[in-house]
């Protein structure tokens, strides 16, 4: 589906036409190409007093072969930058806040068009005191604040590092700094992603993150799941890719597109996950990344809702991944650095009308990361959640006019995502380097105003 709107204000005339009434400005976003260097500029690496956090990252894109300035040197005005990283975990009060302007606010203007921003510290529930808990709690109005003021693509996220085992070594942070940094993340700002002390485990190549590892993609026939497909396979996985009987012929020619295999399977009938184990068993011998992609709308207001909208939309979106999970595990088909990525929606976080079928489970995917991640972390297993926004797929342009364009453009990119965007975010969750990034719900939504 074509933004017609974002087309246009990118000629002359519309540029015009958009200072001129100060109607939305949808900047063109950086996107991840093939061969792109991780940034297009340096980067200015800076750190509170005490930060644990500066020398690692340090490492890691002096590694990549990122530029890093250091602010003390920072002294031309004119300067810009492709990212402004920062290290807050040793900040202990909320006097310490006060570094935070000392170093942003000198640089405000200094990002080039569609820079990064990542802020790193300690989640408050590891602090030592109320008052570092405090502090390292205001850190996400901080970077929510920033992602929505800064404008032209730029994005802000919050890292919370743990304390807890090699957590804050390079190869538990790169595969995430690699990801917010890189055109990967173009759709995802205003995010807290939490790293834990999992196991990362760093590829020989990173243009090819997930070589050797065997992925299932449900509801991969079309939209977001076509895009995952392409995206998995792209970066070296062997794809199984899903969907229902009727979507055969779409289904063929996205797996035969990306040299993997297709599965004709309804995930709601009572013997599809024993089907699906026994596939993956005998083909592949186990599958190391599950992404449950699969879900259906069924749209009517409650009181109009019949029971069976109702029953559908919880047993494919929710229920099925339960099925799914517990067949896979119990038989151990998901290996130690395996990981689940389920899909959620940020109708799951802010509700919607005429959708409370959807939201209900899609909220109840949140709900399986919470409960469910804690659990498989003693198994060596990661699950994560991504949460997508206006994403411009068949479904939207479904959405009348008016609605549709509300959903384009509330948001901090003013424009919607594609299903690259998505793809892209679980692509990084799925990479055996994001062992120790785990219980997260990531929105890729341009920052929506909805759920903000």
């Amino acid at each position: 589906m074509t933004d017609r709107y974002a087309s246009f204000v990118q000629t002359g005339a519309g540029r015009t036409l958009v200072k001129r009434l100060g109607l939305p400005d949808p900047p063109r976003l950086r996107r991840h190409t093939p061969g792109d260097p991780l940034v297009p500029g340096p980067v200015l690496l800076g750190s509170s007093a005490g930060g644990r956090l500066a020398e690692p990252v340090g490492k890691v894109l002096t590694a990549a072969g990122v530029e890093l300035v250091d602010p003390a040197a920072a002294t031309d005005p004119t300067a810009r930058f492709a990212a402004l990283v920062y290290d807050a975990s040793g900040i202990t009060d909320s006097t310490g806040l006060r570094q935070l302007y000392d170093f942003f606010h000198p640089q405000a203007r200094a990002l080039l068009p569609s820079g990064r921003v990542i802020v790193l510290g300690t989640p408050p529930a590891e602090c030592g005191s109320p008052r570092e808990a405090t502090a390292q709690r205001a850190l996400e109005g901080l970077t929510r604040s920033i992602g929505k003021e800064f404008g032209r693509g730029v994005t802000a996220q919050l890292v919370y590092v743990t304390k807890a085992g090699d957590a804050g070594t390079p190869v538990s942070l790169e595969s995430t700094l690699r990801f917010l940094l890189s055109g990967r993340s173009a759709y995802v700002s205003g995010q807290v992603i939490r790293v834990g002390a999992g196991t990362a485990t760093a590829p020989a190549d990173w243009d090819r993150p997930l070589d050797g590892q065997v992925v299932l993609v449900t509801g991969a026939a079309r939209g977001i799941g076509a895009a995952l497909a392409r995206v998995l396979a792209r970066d070296g996985a062997t794809v199984v890719a899903l969907d229902i009987p009727a979507a055969g012929d779409e289904l063929a020619a996205v797996a035969n597109e990306v040299g993997g295999s297709a599965v004709q399977l309804d995930l709601t009938a009572p013997d599809a996950p024993t089907r699906l184990a026994e596939h993956l068993a005998s083909r592949h011998g186990r599958v190391d990344v599950v992404v449950h992609n699969a879900g259906i709308t069924r749209d009517k207001t409650l009181g109009r809702m019949d029971a069976d909208r109702w029953d559908s939309v919880i047993d494919v979106n929710l229920s099925s991944q339960e099925r799914i999970n517990h067949v896979l595990l119990e038989r151990d088909l998901i290996p130690a650095g395996g990981r689940i990525v389920s899909v959620s929606s940020i109708a799951g976080i802010a509700g919607n009308r005429g959708q409370t079928n959807y939201a209900t489970s899609k909220a109840g995917v949140i709900g399986l990361v919470d409960s469910l991640s804690p659990v498989l972390r003693e198994r060596g297993i990661s699950l994560n959640a991504v949460a997508p926004g206006f994403i411009e797929t068949r479904l939207t342009a479904r959405i009348p006019l008016m609605i549709r364009e509300a959903g384009r453009r509330m948001n901090s990119m003013a424009q919607g995502g594609l299903p690259v965007d998505v793809a892209e975010t679980i692509g990084w969750l799925s990479w055996p380097a994001s062992g120790a990034v785990s219980g997260n719900v990531v929105r890729v939504c341009g920052q929506s105003l909805l759920g903000a």
